[in-house]
């Protein structure tokens, strides 16, 4: 049990940036920071991924990091690309880490990114990498000259230093005054620009007995709206509000999605908002991804239904095809609204309710049991070389999302499939309606 309370790990810490001039290893040094790491939805059918962030652990603590070397702009000059790189990494980011090349030294470009970043009150990490071995580490030195903080040698191809590269990102991240507002059921709306986010909202708080007060929100740039209904508290995290200023953001579209990580982080339930004009496009299954792999409530919302031209047949049309697009969403609730005729509009907050309350749903460990054990009875374990998965026991660790830790004879034996079968029969025992199920396979000591 030991082991698998030990699986959690605190809270997103912050967001560290990666910046620097072209063909410093950026790249190297990300991957090394993220690791191995598989996240949930990378092998699954109908999400797209790109390598422009990442989720690292380090110890007990997870963070964000930002690999600003994926921006490639066309007909740019370097010195624009690198400027625009800067500038989203000083907005995005709460501390930031500079690569340079120790082979090569200091060079223009270095210079003119070391001013850019003493203006930017955030911390700054200055990381020599291709200091591959010992008679190297003298090469650091010249790079005090840039004025930032005392330079760390580093080799991103073969590791050196990055552990405690990673410890100074801890220890460096700033101390966060946050409002979590206890008690209160909080959600956001993500989706691409113009799918009627900010219509929704604003025909949720318009409802009749809702009862609205603005509180300036703790993420940068960001408005969480407290509001009551029914007697319910809620905080709306408007992820409109964290868009930023000025045409660096409208020139570098995949950016758009990192506005929308801090309310993901910071909510119970996700609302995906797909346009019904335009149709089911990549990005909405690409910022879907984020809130399954966060392991937050998810209800797809499919608005502008009043603009469908429909018949009998094209609600479940449009349902089966949702599902086929963002099949590893199948167990997100999926309600079709318009929020110019407030169509359904009634019915988000009595389902956020459903999916909150199910993230939280904790199930007694013999009741847990009997559903696995009956599962197993029904449908046993498939051999693997002559080997057969063996469930002793399982017990529920955690909530939001609900994670189960099954004790087992060997954790190699638990297929894909058959976790998928399992989590199926609890699905069907528990509901578990809009929130994902976490299975941890632990062997039995």
């Amino acid at each position: 049990m030991q082991n698998a309370i030990l699986h959690r790990v605190n809270m997103i810490k912050g967001v560290a940036a990666i910046v620097g001039r072209p063909n410093v290893g950026k790249s190297t040094i990300f991957n090394r920071m993220i690791g191995e790491r598989k996240s949930i939805v990378e092998d699954t059918p109908g999400v797209t991924r790109d390598r422009i962030y990442g989720k690292a652990q380090w110890l007990t603590q997870e963070f964000r990091v930002i690999d600003t070397g994926g921006i490639q702009l066309a007909m740019q000059p370097f010195q624009e690309e690198i400027r625009m790189q800067v500038e989203i990494a000083m907005d995005e980011a709460d501390l930031i880490v500079f690569v340079v090349n120790g082979k090569e030294g200091i060079t223009n470009d270095d210079e003119y990114i070391a001013k850019m970043l003493q203006k930017s009150q955030k911390p700054v990490l200055l990381a020599v990498n291709k200091i591959d071995n010992q008679e190297m580490k003298d090469n650091i030195y010249e790079f005090y000259n840039l004025g930032l903080s005392d330079p760390m040698p580093v080799s991103g191809v073969h590791g050196i230093g990055i552990g405690d590269l990673l410890d100074e990102i801890i220890q460096n991240f700033p101390k966060k005054e946050r409002n979590d507002y206890d008690g209160m059921t909080k959600f956001c709306l993500i989706g691409r620009p113009n799918v009627g986010k900010s219509s929704l909202v604003n025909a949720l708080l318009n409802q009749e007995r809702s009862i609205v007060s603005d509180i300036e929100g703790t993420t940068r740039d960001a408005i969480d709206t407290p509001f009551k209904y029914d007697g319910t508290e809620y905080v709306v995290i408007d992820t409109a509000g964290i868009r930023k200023r000025g045409k660096v953001y409208e020139s570098v579209e995949k950016y758009s999605v990192l506005r929308a990580m801090s309310a993901i982080e910071r909510s119970d339930v996700v609302l995906v908002v797909i346009d019904g004009e335009s149709g089911i496009r990549e990005q909405d299954k690409h910022v879907a991804g984020y809130a399954h792999e966060a392991g937050k409530g998810v209800i797809l919302v499919y608005n502008k239904w009043d603009t469908v031209e429909k018949d009998e047949q094209t609600l479940q049309q449009m349902e089966k095809k949702l599902r086929q697009e963002f099949i590893y969403l199948d167990y997100a609730p999926i309600i079709f609204v318009s929020a110019i005729t407030r169509q359904r509009v009634n019915q988000l907050l009595p389902l956020i309710d459903e999916v909150h309350d199910a993230s939280l749903l904790r199930i007694q460990t013999n009741v847990l049991n009997e559903v696995i054990m009956d599962a197993q009875l029904m449908t046993p374990p498939p051999t693997h070389k002559g080997q057969r998965l063996k469930i002793y026991y399982a017990s529920q660790v955690t909530v939001a999302p609900p994670t189960i830790v099954l004790f087992v004879n060997d954790p190699k034996l638990l297929h894909f499939s058959y976790e998928r079968y399992l989590e199926n029969r609890m699905r069907e025992a528990f509901g578990f309606v809009g929130t994902t199920i976490r299975i941890i396979a632990r062997e039995r000591k």
